[in-house]
């Protein structure tokens, strides 16, 4: 079984600020550096951290290397990321006091992947195997039928959500995982229950996992729900808190199918990444999330 993460690569531009800029307003930020990004890098990183053999596909441009070289470094398998010329997909992010975040996306590259290279890729997967997809490359449909025809099972994060996700075949995902706003936005409900209630109804076959940020995540396994809570800990930077959840759920998922067990390792991961700047470079390893729970339990 391997695990296909077909996803954004991008370059994070991060600004701390006193707080959001608003429309018309000049704002002076207090730092700038410049991170590896994007919510497919993100899980990849995540991924393989959490113990998985993990695959990336995508697509970099000319700046773009050094993306491709950390995935590498973290034991995720890089031969199907693409390369052309052009800017790859890049991120403007700004960081207020409390480590809220605020994020504006460039596709860049991500935006570029053709039906060539998505056939390219998945001609090396078979049935059984893990896709994990979210929704900042282009051609998501066409990856979408295609892994249908293959058999494999999806994983979708709806991030960020467009109505145009509800035109997919969705009864074919088997793992939905989305937060309380794409949440509202995917079904028209304001609560955690109403939303959690629509989507039951519409992913009848699907494990659902909904994050509701510090009041912690719901899961519903195909019979019963489950409730975690958050980890009290000092927060710096919030950015790859969705990512680092999304991972370390989907590892301890796919080892253990004990969707009780996954929330509470997401939660603890999620809650060590906060702790430190920066997206990928915030993302714990396996044994920091051990060592956390062992230390508090």
């Amino acid at each position: 079984m391997k695990v296909l993460n077909f996803g954004s690569l991008n370059i994070d531009r991060v600004y701390q600020v006193p707080h959001f800029v608003s429309a018309g307003e000049t704002l002076l930020s207090t730092e700038y550096a410049l991170f590896p990004g994007g919510k497919g890098l993100n899980q990849s990183i995540a991924l393989a951290r959490a113990g998985l053999d993990v695959y990336h596909a995508g697509k970099i441009g000319e700046d773009g290397a050094f993306l491709k070289a950390l995935l590498a470094e973290n034991h995720v398998n890089t031969d199907h990321i693409f390369s052309e010329n052009g800017a790859t997909g890049h991120a403007i992010i700004q960081v207020d006091k409390a480590g809220q975040n605020c994020i504006l996306l460039f596709g860049g590259t991500n935006q570029t992947i053709t039906c060539e290279e998505i056939d390219q890729v998945l001609s090396c997967f078979m049935r059984g195997d893990y896709i994990v997809l979210q929704n900042e490359i282009s051609n998501l449909d066409y990856i979408f039928d295609s892994a249908i025809k293959r058999g494999l099972r999806i994983v979708l994060n709806p991030s960020p959500y467009t109505p145009a996700l509800l035109d997919y075949d969705l009864s074919a995902v088997d793992v939905l995982m989305l937060n309380e706003v794409e949440g509202k936005m995917m079904t028209g409900q304001s609560s955690e229950d109403c939303i959690m209630d629509a989507l039951i109804a519409r992913f009848k076959n699907a494990v659902i996992v909904l994050t509701l940020g510090p009041d912690g995540s719901i899961c519903y396994d195909r019979e019963r729900i489950h409730r975690f809570g958050t980890y009290e800990v000092p927060i710096v930077d919030t950015t790859a808190a969705g990512d680092t959840f999304t991972g370390f759920f989907l590892e301890a998922y796919i080892s253990t199918a004990d969707c009780a067990h996954a929330l509470k390792m997401a939660s603890a991961a999620a809650s060590i990444a906060v702790g430190n700047a920066g997206a990928a470079k915030s993302i714990p390893y396996k044994e920091n999330v051990i060592a956390f729970l062992t230390k508090i339990e």
